[in-house]
């Protein structure tokens, strides 16, 4: 695979520095751009980040000069791929105009993503959605599109869910968040708030986790996406963990299973090939019989934090069926959900070429 030049939005925020530490060594992309808001730009990235990451800063990133978060401030230097980490409230505004300045536009924001037109995609759960980018007019007018990962919580559960619901069919759901500190960015939640406490409340966190598994585990039609028609009750929690979403659901199948069936259907699940694309995990499920597990501080970074954790599997006295998951809420369910999307797009030569 020919190595692609990307840029970077929101390049000094928790998420922009995770996308600089997937990409400094990544086969198939460099990072050539890096943007940030105007108190950023024209300092070394060395300059206007606060790296907080458990690696070092890239030594040739941290000499990049930080540019303003406009497409036409790049002028000729703009890459055509470009990872963003943005506030909502600010992609909602800037993504479009990369997108209409031909770029694709791999997004980390919840701003689009139940537009109808724009491709809200885990590869393992929907490749197949990623066809909507040609419904968008931007496409057709300049070449550019966007497409998003869900949100950060959304990701670990549709992976645990996408092959249950391949095999039984899912009628109902119900999950429970706990929610590391790491998704609120930085600085985040306020240390007298959140330690030796639990804040039972992360805002619209419960409204797109409930409308983004429908979309996520809904069928493509060829033009559009008909939701799942499950109905699906979310409560989201904070609590203080660094790193790692752990969510407790409980599942009614459509089509009653038996305990070693959902095993199976969770053990068997390979829908990618991991060789294929360099941030895929062999095993996209684990599933672990402790009776204690998963937990953050020992799960976390499964499949080099890419890989969704499953562990006690028991009857539910409501439902059918109720479990454990984990997942790393920066790594799976941000930075490394979009580089994954950019490589799902390179391999199927979706992604546009720098002009010669």
């Amino acid at each position: 695979m020919e190595r692609r030049r990307v840029g970077i939005l929101g390049a000094t925020g928790t998420v922009g520095q995770r996308f600089v530490q997937l990409l400094e060594r990544h086969p198939w992309f460099e990072v050539a751009w890096l943007a940030a808001s105007d108190r950023s730009a024209g300092k070394t990235y060395r300059e206007a980040c606060a790296w907080k990451l458990d690696t070092p800063m890239p030594q040739r990133v941290a000499e990049m000069v930080v540019q303003p978060n406009t497409p036409a401030a790049a002028g000729g230097a703009l890459p055509k791929i470009i990872f963003a980490a943005l506030d909502t409230d600010i992609a909602r505004e800037l993504e479009p105009q990369f997108a209409a300045a031909g770029c694709a536009v791999i997004s980390n924001s919840s701003a689009f993503r139940m537009t109808a037109d724009v491709p809200l995609v885990v590869p393992e759960v929907n490749g197949d959605h990623l066809s909507l980018l040609e419904s968008q007019e931007v496409r057709r007018a300049s070449g550019g599109y966007i497409v998003t990962n869900p949100n950060c919580s959304a990701i670990g559960l549709v992976l645990a869910l996408k092959p249950l619901e391949q095999r039984f069919g899912i009628e109902s759901l119900f999950v429970s968040t706990m929610q590391a500190v790491s998704g609120a960015g930085y600085p985040g939640v306020p240390s007298l708030d959140i330690l030796g406490n639990v804040v039972p409340f992360i805002r619209n966190e419960e409204e797109k986790m409930q409308e983004e598994v429908g979309k996520l585990l809904g069928r493509y039609t060829g033009s559009a996406v008909d939701p799942l028609s499950a109905k699906v009750s979310a409560h989201c929690n904070r609590v203080a963990v660094i790193d790692g979403h752990t969510e407790c659901v409980s599942i009614k199948l459509k089509t009653p299973a038996t305990r070693d069936e959902v095993l199976e259907a969770w053990r068997s699940f390979r829908p990618l090939d991991g060789k294929q694309f360099p941030s895929a995990p062999d095993t996209p499920v684990i599933y672990t019989d402790a009776p204690d597990r998963p937990q953050p501080r020992l799960d976390v970074n499964a499949g080099n934090g890419m890989s969704t954790t499953v562990g006690r599997l028991r009857p539910c006295t409501l439902l059918d069926w109720k479990f454990v998951l984990l997942s790393h809420n920066t790594l799976r369910g941000a930075a490394g959900a979009a580089v994954l999307n950019a490589e799902v797009l390179a391999r199927s030569g979706k992604l546009p070429k720098d002009a010669a």
